[in-house]
Parts: C-alpha cells; structure tokens; sequence
C-alpha cells in the first residue's frame, strides 16, 4: 500500500533549530539538549551517591565522572563513527576527523570511549571498574532521552515510510508518512531503559548486573527501534537485511546477556567497592 502525505495526521513541526540568538551568538537546540543531559547525569548521580553510600562514591566525585564520561563520549563517539561508518572517506581526507560541527557521532563507539574513561577513572581512586560501571549505568538513559529529543527536534534520523495512524511526514525530506523513530528511541532507548535500571538498582545487585543489564536492554531497544528508522543513506542495510546500528548491537547484546549470566552465578556478592 502506497504512503503519502495525505494518510498522515500529522506534519513535523518546522522548529528552528536556533533555540536563543544574540547577535552572532546562536545556541542551538541540539546543544541544550547536550547540556540537559549533563545536567541529569550531575544531578542523579549526585542524589544517587547521596542516598545510596554503599557505593562508595562521594558526591562530590559525581563531577568528576561527568568530565571523564565526556572526553570518552566525544573522543569515542567521534572515532566510532570514522571507523564504523566512513573509514574510506576520512581516510581520503585525514583533517575532515577535526570537522566535528558538520556531525558525525556513534554511540556505540561513544559508549567504548565512556567504557575506556571509567576504567581509567576506577584506577585513579582505586575502586574496582564494574563497581563505577554500575554506578553510572542508571545515570546514562535520561541522557540518551535527551539526546533522541534533539534528533527530533533537528529533524533528522527520520523514520521509514509507514501506514501507521501515527505516522509523521517530515517536509524536508518528502511527503510520505513516516515513523517518528526518534521519538520511539527517546521512549524505549531512553524512558524505559532509565525505569528497568533504576528499578533493578534499588536494592544491592551483583557486581556487573546493573552494567550487563544495561547494554543488553540499551542494544535489545536499539535493535528494535531499527526496523522503523531509515537506514543511513551511504549505508542502507547489510547483510540479512539488517541496518550497522543493528549489527553493532549483536555483540552489545551478547555481552551484557554474559554479564547477567555471570552476576547471577554470584548472587551471594552483593555490589561494593
């Protein structure tokens, strides 16, 4: 069955993405919801390392974590989608890697460069790495909520063609009616892996559970979201008809399913320094 503007009830908003300009200084909503999402992270995890000192870290240590957990996001995420994504092209033209304001992050490669920075982190206080992994894992979805909102509000990472009573058409791209995937990832990737973690981290859990539970319902939601988001143009789908953010998920998935697993074998060591 065709999809055309005319199934659609509803029209993507036409929000500039400008959220406040003074003279030639522009801030951009995209930025804010980066900022919303530091924000969320040094405020949970302050009230979290508050309320719950069986972790053994100080709220004070919140900022900290948030300074390492950038410089893995931007590093990470900037050379995961160089080497998952384009590896040709920055190839061809090494200096476009420092051309960060024209885009071009991954998250899976931003989550190994936040992997890399807490474990760096966990030596520098000497607190074992899974013991900060767990702690942080919580912290993350709310600011991956935020980021998916920015996607929306940017109009970008649109869904496919659709017949769904939902369905949203996007003017800039074309007049077909298509999923608002952005919105299903803020509510899956975001809302509800926050809720699974925060209800799971409310009593002592095996060290590494909370972290295992994280990639595997961050890459199961992922997966999911996949089949309604529009495969990247320079990419569209691979093998089996599966999307790259699909394939970079399989081995998420099965790493935090091994570190369920394992936690589990273990329930008598509860989560400590």
């Amino acid at each position: 069955m065709s999809v055309g503007y005319h199934r659609s009830m509803f029209v993507f908003p036409d929000f500039d993405p400008i959220a406040v300009q003074v003279g030639p200084l522009a801030i951009r909503w995209y930025g804010l919801m980066y900022l919303l999402a530091f924000g969320l992270f040094l405020g949970l995890g302050k009230q979290r390392a508050k309320a719950e000192p069986r972790w053994g870290i100080a709220p004070s240590q919140v900022d900290d974590l948030l300074f390492y957990g950038v410089l893995g996001v931007v590093l990470g995420g900037r050379l995961g989608y160089i080497l998952f994504y384009k590896p040709g092209e920055y190839l061809a033209d090494p200096i476009s890697v420092l051309y960060v304001w024209q885009g071009g992050m991954s998250f899976h490669g931003g989550l190994c460069g936040v992997l890399v920075a807490t474990w760096l982190y966990a030596r520098s206080i000497g607190m074992r790495w899974l013991q900060v992994t767990d702690f942080v894992a919580p912290l993350v979805p709310l600011g991956l909520a935020a980021g998916r909102m920015g996607n929306f509000i940017n109009g970008e990472l649109w869904g496919r063609p659709t017949d769904v009573p939902w369905g949203m058409v996007f003017p800039h791209v074309d007049h077909l009616a298509r999923h608002p995937s952005q919105l299903y990832q803020f509510a899956l990737e975001g809302v509800a892996l926050y809720a699974l973690l925060a209800w799971v981290s409310r009593q002592p859990q095996p060290r590494g559970l909370v972290s295992g539970m994280f990639l595997a319902g961050y890459a199961l939601f992922r997966f999911l979201a996949e089949f309604a988001r529009e495969p990247d143009a320079f990419l569209g789908t691979l093998g089996f008809g599966l999307t790259m953010g699909q394939w970079l998920s399989l081995p998420m998935a099965a790493v935090g399913i091994a570190m369920v697993a394992v936690a589990m074998c273990r329930p008598d060591e509860p989560a400590r320094p």
